[in-house]
């Protein structure tokens, strides 16, 4: 039957309507990126300067490393309220480990195999924990890591008294801080090279595809025999790894271990995954969101710096921008 006589219907009527409309959704954060950035420019002139633009770029990386390890999580309906925490707990386990080892004569190889050792240890540690009590113990997200959160603020604590721990050789901050490859400073090196690699599991690989499944309807990820608990643990442990690879490059940066190192960054990382566009709902956001939120929340910090914003009212803007964010992606998914 010829399709010349017949009307399109309401999906087709309606279909440069909804393509608009997320092209809108999609091009929001870029627009207000650029109204951010210049808005700040026009208080403080500063901010505008090549020398400030690459401290955004490379305080970016940081913040973005976070982002990605929290939105993993994220993707499965969870988060990890730990994440400054365990940042904390591997900054100070990496300095005591060196400390320790350059006490004892190790030569220089040794004393950043052990540091690297310690510092990644005690974050895969921590993201096993949560991911067992979370998979296997079927506590909720929120507990099992506001648990871990008080466990790893402790841990830091009591192993640096509180006080930040001395003894990080140069050689440590001159790799993972004064190193530069191809002229790019180590922590975009990292922030790069990790987003390139979580990008590809995410898209291309199984475990990836899972974590979608599961954000996107858990009990028919169960239900298809997918191993969903194993899964649940894997991510845990991911996140809080590049959580710990992120706490390395911070204490390269400051040279020494510090136990409140962490600090707000957990509210930060899922400020710029929910931000990005990541989805509390499950399922959706990506490499992508995450850079993107990171930096929107990169240059709000920045910004609210340079114009002499007090520390405090940026917590509670940032607490804000969450709420914020959160509306946002109600709104998003209403609209599809």
């Amino acid at each position: 039957m010829s399709d010349a006589g017949i009307s399109p219907g309401p999906a087709e009527t309606g279909r440069p309507a909804v393509t608009l409309r997320r092209w809108l959704w999609q091009a929001a954060l870029p627009i207000a990126l650029i109204v951010l950035l210049l808005g700040f420019g026009a208080f403080a002139p500063d901010v505008l300067s090549p020398t400030n633009l690459i401290n955004i770029v490379q305080q970016t990386s940081y913040i973005a490393l976070f982002a990605m390890a929290q939105s993993v999580v994220i993707l499965t309906r969870g988060f990890d309220l730990a994440l400054g925490p365990t940042v904390s707990m591997v900054s100070v386990g990496t300095a005591l480990a060196m400390a320790a080892a350059v006490a004892a004569g190790q030569p220089p190889v040794a004393v950043l195999l052990l540091g690297l050792g310690a510092g990644f240890g005690l974050g895969f540690a921590c993201g096993l924990f949560n991911g067992i009590v979370v998979a296997l113990l079927g506590v909720s997200p929120f507990v099992a890591t506001l648990g871990s959160y008080n466990i790893a603020i402790g841990v830091a604590t009591t192993l640096s008294g509180g006080r930040p721990v001395q003894g990080v050789p140069q050689l440590f901050s001159d790799l993972f801080y004064g190193g530069r490859v191809f002229g790019l400073p180590m922590a975009i090196v990292f922030a790069v090279a990790v987003g390139i690699a979580l990008e590809f599991v995410l898209r291309r690989t199984v475990y990836g595809r899972t974590l979608y499944i599961i954000g996107t309807n858990p009990r028919a990820a169960a239900v298809a025999g997918l191993p969903v608990k194993r899964i649940l643990v894997a991510t845990y442990v991911l996140c809080s790894g590049l959580a710990a690879l992120g706490a390395i490059l911070l204490t390269a940066r400051t040279g020494s271990g510090e136990p409140n190192l962490g600090g707000s960054l957990s509210l930060q990382a899922i400020a710029a995954a929910v931000v990005g566009g990541t989805s509390l709902a499950g399922g959706r956001g990506g490499v992508g969101t995450a850079v993107l939120g990171a930096l929107f929340i990169t240059i709000l910090s920045n910004g609210m710096n340079l114009t002499r914003i007090d520390g405090y009212v940026q917590m509670v803007v940032l607490g804000a921008i969450v709420i914020v964010g959160v509306l946002i992606d109600r709104l998003r998914l209403g609209r599809h």
